[in-house]
């Protein structure tokens, strides 16, 4: 392909709308455009002059399949405007919530939309129906640890989706503690089933390798989720309340998100779980580490379908760090952290499956909401999604139309993004100069 022009002008089947045009010349791409093309919302809008009570639960609508993730994100960022501390109780079922929503929804993404990829068909459905079938085996694999993960967040947190129990403060309701043995069963039980797609993904055959700079949260504790400061690759640490400080927001005006780079490096850079592993593997469990040794070898990696293994190796981490938690806490009744109001400014930054999730929360005496800002990880990550594109068509180019479209499908999948909500949704429409 000497020169032309690949327009996509919307991909159906995604959450959300999003497209792609890519502009050739001489066989050099002079031009390439990711377009998310509704992702304004309004919710940051939505909550001022709202009382803080009601905000975490309202903001955690803004995703459906991460909406844990939105919901702590806002519950830290008021909690830090009114300077409540909660208690040890309260952390560690956050702690276990976060564990459920790993793996139910690094599950969603590697075996429904990611698998079909690995098996060179199309669809889930497409997989034989035959029981001694590899394919078929990781998919029943894929139903009983979504599953579980979904069964442990409805036992903490009263839902897998917009959950209702944890609040500012604490949570409304204390799990039933009597279910913990049955669910540590079932989490010894699934950890084969977790190794084979561990295995699976490990194997996948593609490369994408660019020198990206990679942002995660890092605790010196444990491999973290929901504490710690922002550290990239190259060392610099970053307190969770001057993150925004250190973001370089870029208008893309061909988009409804904005971009951002790194203000220290002006580069581009990858949150999600490549970065969380690449920066923090010397954190993993004990018994994480021992049972996939073979795997972690590839890490840090470049590779950006390393981040589907890297998912794979979070729902075992998920599932380990979930057993010692049930077998280690003493759930006492416990009210949630109450205090009178009082203005402030809090920011909360937790790990989202997809990458590191901001919220900040102004708040006035009164209790309301004056001001909030949201920065989700696919709006961070896409410029890192064109650059990795455009590496791609530049090396590429000699291949024909389609199989451009399905490996152009397979690289946006292996950040999954939030509008990745299908198998194959990439419609090229190929326009000759």
């Amino acid at each position: 392909m000497h020169s032309g022009e690949i327009t996509i002008e919307s991909i159906s089947k995604i959450e959300g709308t999003a497209g792609l045009k890519v502009t050739v010349e001489d066989n050099v791409v002079k031009d390439l455009k990711f377009i998310i093309k509704d992702y304004r919302r309004f919710y940051t809008q939505a909550v001022k002059g709202k009382p803080i009570i009601s905000v975490p639960s309202f903001l955690s609508r803004i995703c459906g399949t991460c909406s844990v993730a939105h919901l702590f994100a806002a519950i830290e960022a008021i909690e830090k405007s009114q300077g409540i501390a909660p208690s040890k109780q309260t952390m560690t079922l956050r702690r276990l919530t976060y564990d459920a929503l790993m793996i139910r929804d690094h599950a969603l993404h590697l075996y429904f939309f990611v698998l079909p990829d690995l098996l060179g068909i199309d669809s889930i459905l497409d997989i034989p129906d035959d029981h001694d079938d590899w394919g078929h085996q990781l998919l029943h694999d894929s139903f009983d640890i979504k599953q579980l993960g979904t069964d442990i967040s409805n036992l903490i947190a009263g839902a897998a989706i917009h959950a209702p129990m944890p609040t500012i403060g604490g949570f409304l309701k204390m799990p039933d503690v009597s279910k913990f043995p049955e669910l540590i069963k079932r989490l010894e039980e699934i950890r084969p089933a977790v190794l084979r797609g561990i295995d699976a993904f490990f194997k996948m055959p593609d490369v994408l390798d660019r020198n990206s700079d990679y942002l995660a949260l890092r605790s010196e504790d444990r491999y973290e989720y929901l504490e710690g400061d922002v550290l990239n690759t190259d060392g610099k640490r970053v307190p969770e309340s001057e993150f925004r400080s250190f973001l370089k927001s870029v208008v893309i005006p061909y988009s409804q998100a904005e971009g951002y780079t790194f203000s220290d490096t002006h580069e581009d850079y990858l949150v999600g779980s490549l970065a969380r592993i690449n920066l923090n593997k010397d954190k993993l469990r004990a018994e994480t580490k021992e049972q996939v040794s073979q795997y972690l070898e590839v890490f840090p990696s470049n590779n950006v379908y390393h981040n589907n293994l890297a998912q794979a190796i979070e729902i075992l981490e998920a599932v380990n760090d979930a057993i010692y938690l049930m077998n280690s806490v003493n759930v006492t009744d416990e009210k949630p952290v109450k205090k009178p109001y009082q203005a402030g400014v809090g920011v909360g930054v937790v790990e989202a499956p997809r990458g590191i999730l901001y919220h900040m929360a102004e708040v006035d005496e009164s209790g309301k909401i004056t001001d909030y800002d949201v920065i989700v990880p696919t709006a961070q990550n896409q410029i890192n999604i064109e650059n990795d594109l455009k590496k791609y068509f530049n090396e590429n180019l000699d291949k024909g139309e389609e199989e451009l479209r399905l490996d152009a499908e397979k690289i946006i999948r292996a950040y999954d993004p939030c509008m990745s909500c299908a198998t194959n949704f990439l419609k090229i429409d190929w326009i000759r100069k």
